[in-house]
């Protein structure tokens, strides 16, 4: 075995490159926030001292359809059918801690500066857990300079976070509809109970229907829709600097910068509980 084929066998087996995949897991926060949120709901309600009938199909429908419906005319079909698979993804968190990031491409820069680009060849398999990663390696592994490694990870950086604020924006013009919905079905009841006022005592049974669609808005649009709006767009945040950070580095490595450098610069956007001491 000659000693340049030895040595890439080497690298193969260790390429000196801290692997640090996303983890996938359920978000349990948001699960068991919108249970017990909802469940508080519901126990203030089997509490009250009153028979009170909370459950009406009509105003239900009219809020829950008419927020689909109401909705749909501000997007397009190809954004609306994505909708379930946007709750979904707020079920689940893909998390990666930043420090953790950092020192693998700090460790990527390392091995670069020491044995050259082609050497990160040697850890593809293990890169390609990160797709993203993986692509803005083989950016600089092809002999791709900085400014152009800047230009193509930053588009689609840009179209990630668009596309993740498009998808708030979903559930977000959504939270703002329900309660307009459950205003409209109100009024819808009261004209309903104001031509009954021959019958004084359809008019208490009619304003409690009445307001149940008020009811249904309030805690579809506040307690379920709006928070998980607020969740997406802080998983966008934290996703788009989790991308940010390997634009700056796979830049600063095509450069052929001191890691050192990098270093600063993936701590200038770290925040302060993650930044870290590599060389030290």
């Amino acid at each position: 075995m000659t000693t340049d084929a030895a040595q890439n066998q080497q690298a193969a087996a260790d390429p000196g490159i801290r692997v640090a995949p996303p983890r996938v897991s359920a978000d349990l926060s948001t699960i068991l926030g919108l249970i017990s949120a909802v469940g508080l709901i519901i126990a203030a309600i089997a509490m009250g001292s009153s028979n009170a009938n909370f459950l009406n199909g009509p105003s239900f429908l009219i809020v829950v359809l008419g927020t689909m419906a109401a909705t749909a005319v501000s997007y397009t079909w190809a954004e609306i059918k994505h909708v379930p698979g946007i709750l979904g993804n707020t079920m689940i968190r893909r998390y990666r801690a930043p420090s953790d990031l950092a020192i693998q491409l700090m460790d990527i820069a390392s091995v670069a500066r020491k044995k050259g680009l082609l050497s990160l060849s040697a850890a593809e398999g293990e890169l390609k857990k990160d797709p993203f990663l993986f692509r803005a390696v083989q950016l600089v592994t092809d002999g791709y300079n900085g400014e152009d490694i800047d230009r193509v990870l930053g588009q689609e950086v840009d179209a990630l976070a668009e596309r993740h604020r498009r998808s708030a924006s979903i559930l977000r013009r959504a939270s703002e509809v329900a309660p307009a919905m459950g205003l409209i079905g109100t009024l819808v009841g009261l004209v309903q109970m104001l031509a009954q006022l021959d019958d004084p005592s359809s008019i208490g049974p009619a304003m409690a229907v009445a307001l149940l669609t008020t009811f249904y808005g309030a805690i579809m649009g506040t307690v379920i829709l709006g928070p998980l709006a607020a969740k997406l767009e802080r998983n966008s945040g934290d996703e788009t600097m989790i991308k940010n950070l390997i634009l700056t580095a796979m830049g600063s490595i095509a450069r052929q910068e001191n890691p050192r450098r990098l270093e600063m610069l993936l701590n200038s956007e770290l925040p302060p509980e993650h930044r870290i001491r590599y060389f030290e």
